[in-house]
């Protein structure tokens, strides 16, 4: 299932740090929880490093489960809680490795892998403009 929160946003073009950029994105998109008062602790926090340490920053690798709970010295639970948020933002492709399953960001390029969130937020979008136009037409029946 796709899931994605949607913020009117200012993109921060004009900052060049990017933990500052990658923080404030990754929370409009309700990936990762933040506030302007926790900026280091939304950096030290699994999701955020899980994101720009493991696939960001290695976007042509393909993570196994085990590489990543080592890598971010974290358990399988938290793990999977952002692995599932990135998978049901579509963001990750996956391999079957045997029975293992290894990660990566699609394309192993975060700006292309973006192209199928855009994607899937158009349809959603056309979706519920369709629901809107059946409401619509319902309550104009029902009056």
């Amino acid at each position: 299932m796709f899931e994605i929160q949607v913020r009117m946003i200012s993109p921060m073009t004009h900052e060049n740090d990017l933990d500052r950029v990658l923080v404030d994105f990754l929370y409009s998109i309700g990936y990762i929880k933040y506030t302007s008062k926790d900026f280091e602790e939304a950096k030290k926090s699994i999701g955020f490093r899980l994101f720009k340490e493991c696939f960001l920053l290695h976007a042509n690798k393909m993570w196994s489960v085990d590489e990543l709970i080592t890598c971010l010295n974290t358990s399988r639970p938290t793990l999977y809680r952002y692995l599932n948020k990135l998978k049901s933002l579509d963001l990750l492709e996956e391999e079957h490795e045997g029975i293992a399953k290894k990660y990566r960001l699609r394309f192993g390029n975060f700006k292309k892998a973006w192209s199928f969130v855009e994607a899937n937020v158009k349809l959603a979008m056309e979706n519920y403009a369709k629901s809107v136009e059946h409401i619509q037409k319902l309550a104009e029946g029902a009056e």
